[in-house]
Order: C-alpha cells, then sequence, then structure tokens
C-alpha cells in the first residue's frame, strides 16, 4: 500500500475508526514521552550513581561523601544517604527503617508513569481490534446494502479496519518493550539501594562496637 493511499484510507475512514485512531495516536504519543524521559533520567541515573559509589567508597566520613556528593541531583542514593546522614539514629534498627523508608520513597519515584507504559502495552492491541471489529461489521454492512458484492466494493472498508489493528500494535510494541527494560533499570537501582543500606549499617555497627 503505497503511502497516497494510506493517507486517502485515513481521510475517508468512518466516524468510529477515526476515534479509534485518535485514542491509540494519545497513548502513542504518551508512552514516547514517558519513554524518552525514562531512558535519559536513567542514563543521568547510572553515571551519577558509579560517581556516588566512588565518592562514598573514599570518604573518610559522612560530612565529607554528603559534602562531595552536592552536585549529584539524579541517582537516588545520594538522597537516601542523606536521610540517613541528616537524622542520626541511636540504634542500628532505627537507622534500617530510616534507610527504608527513603529508598521506598526513591522507587516510588522513579516507578512514576510507568504504569501508563504497563497501560498502553495491554489495553492500545484491544482497542485497535475493536476498531478493526467495528470496521469490519460497517464494510459488511455497507455491502448488504449494495448491488452487487465484489471484492473491490468491499477492500477499501476492509484495509480501513485493519489499519487501526495496526495502529494498537504500532503503540503497544514499543511500550511492552520500553516496560520490560526499565524494569529491569529499576531493579538495578533497587539493588544499589539494598546494597547501600548493608554498607551504611555495618559501618554503623562497627561504630558503635568500637564506642
Amino acid at each position: 500500500m503505497s503511502e497516497l493511499n494510506l493517507l486517502e484510507i485515513l481521510r475517508q475512514a468512518s466516524p468510529i475508526t477515526q476515534v479509534v485512531l485518535a485514542i491509540l495516536l494519545i497513548f502513542s504519543v504518551g508512552s514516547w514521552g514517558i519513554i524518552f524521559s525514562k531512558a535519559l533520567l536513567f542514563r543521568k541515573i547510572n553515571k551519577e550513581s558509579e560517581t556516588f559509589w566512588k565518592i562514598f567508597r573514599r570518604g573518610r566520613s559522612a560530612s565529607e561523601v554528603s559534602t562531595a556528593c552536592e552536585a549529584l541531583r539524579y541517582t537516588p542514593l545520594v538522597p537516601v544517604f542523606n536521610a540517613a546522614y541528616e537524622r542520626p539514629s541511636s540504634s542500628v534498627a532505627a537507622l534500617q527503617r530510616t534507610v527504608q523508608r527513603a529508598s521506598t520513597s526513591q522507587m516510588g519515584r522513579l516507578e512514576r508513569r510507568m504504569n501508563f507504559l504497563a497501560t498502553t502495552a495491554s489495553v492500545a492491541p484491544f482497542i485497535g481490534l475493536l476498531g478493526t471489529v467495528l470496521g469490519v461489521m460497517n464494510s459488511f454492512l455497507g455491502l448488504g446494502n449494495a448491488n452487487t458484492a465484489t471484492l473491490r466494493a468491499v477492500a477499501p472498508g476492509i484495509a480501513e479496519a485493519l489499519i487501526a489493528t495496526a495502529f494498537g500494535l504500532f503503540a503497544a510494541i514499543p511500550a511492552v518493550i520500553a516496560y520490560n527494560h526499565f524494569l529491569y533499570r529499576l531493579r538495578n537501582v533497587a539493588g544499589q539501594l539494598d546494597e547501600l543500606q548493608v554498607e551504611m549499617l555495618a559501618s554503623a555497627e562497627v561504630e558503635r562496637t568500637v564506642g
């Protein structure tokens, strides 16, 4: 199908098909916006997390690490570290609760809008399929009212109906790929937060034992 024919079919599409395509376009544009913003965010997080671990492991004191990390704005490791540093706890258990609350807050921030990708991945194909079913029904109803039943008469309506399915897949496939990729990145960040918690608790245990 040439580009001209595709544009012609879209222009002559029924109101129902146009509504379905408009909904799918909204899902697609929204998911691509999230994909680009999340990809940029996780790239910055990865870079800054590497810097944080270098500072953390060579830092002589918590205040030194906190000062050196002031320029790091994207990695969740810094807010979690600062939460423990700014609220000194009387016990290791209290420190653990503080770090866990901060980690949960940071993970919640990173997970924002992920549900939109999941919704697009699961719902868009069905919206496209609904448009296809309605388009096929409309084509056959029109064919039933025609004097002669020919392939030429029904083909434009079938093509219009199938476009809805294609648009649904076009919206869903990138959302599925991106969601799985970002889920992997989130698990990696969660693993680093757990590692930070272990190291901070171990350090606190050593300080209390020495003290």
